[in-house]
């Protein structure tokens, strides 16, 4: 987590931002933000975090099937202070404190209308191929995806409500609860924040796995029951994953 651009940084009229021109280029350059709408907020991002799906951009030009075909402002874990608000926002002020949503879905279709937005079939993701992200000094966002942090939740806490909820959805998926041992495969960051859920559910006894011994050493420290460093062997990790299923039942 760092704060995305020091507002000292370049001139102080332009927005800039972090532009992912190709492989490994990132050059800080102009970023015109769009007219504010009536039911839109003007944010100065005062923290981000940098995700895996970033980091595949910056050294690929690519995550999965989505490909950065032109430049792009990278960023979407995020959060800052509301600069400006449009005419019809009526649930944030300027200077509150927000993280945002970085889905932005259609909110017409039948999945947004039943509250899945997320599912929603023309969701655009800040920092998703073809949508610029929030590594920049300010973004225009809809006033109904940023959400008021508590006085006691930091800027930089807030950028990770995003992975958070992954965790948390994740134990909300499964079930997780005080009668129920959890297994999670890898102590990377999502892993180990889903850790974290897991145990705020209740789950009485975590085993989280990973190839890295310094990883596996975070999650001990972060409070995980046990630890197991994996081979990189796939058939012995099939075997491997079996016995440790056995032992959770």
């Amino acid at each position: 987590m760092a704060e995305a651009i020091r507002d000292d940084e370049g001139d102080k009229n332009q927005n800039m931002a972090a532009w992912l021109l190709g492989i490994k280029t990132l050059k800080i350059q102009p970023y015109h933000l769009p007219t504010l709408g009536p039911q839109d907020v003007k944010v100065r991002i005062k923290a981000l975090g940098i995700c895996g799906s970033d980091v595949h951009h910056f050294k690929t030009m690519r995550c999965a099937n989505f490909i950065v075909k032109k430049p792009m402002v990278i960023g979407h874990e995020c959060a800052g202070i509301i600069e400006e608000v449009g005419s019809e926002v009526k649930s944030l002020e300027v200077g509150d404190r927000v993280a945002l949503e970085p889905g932005i879905s259609c909110g017409h279709c039948s999945l947004c209308k039943a509250g899945s937005y997320n599912l929603c079939p023309e969701m655009r993701f800040f920092g998703s191929p073809p949508t610029n992200g929030s590594l920049a000094h300010k973004v225009v966002h809809p006033a109904k995806l940023c959400y008021k942090l508590p006085d006691n939740v930091s800027l930089e806490e807030g950028a990770m409500c995003e992975p958070l909820s992954v965790g948390v959805h994740a134990c909300r998926r499964a079930n997780v609860g005080p009668e129920t041992n959890v297994m999670i495969m890898g102590s990377g960051p999502i892993g180990l924040v889903t850790l974290l859920a897991a145990r705020a559910f209740g789950a009485p006894r975590i085993i989280i796995t990973d190839v890295d011994v310094q990883r596996l050493s975070i999650a001990r420290n972060l409070g995980a029951d046990e630890t197991a460093k994996v081979s990189t062997d796939i058939e012995m990790w099939g075997r491997y994953k079996m016995q440790w299923v056995q032992a959770l039942m």
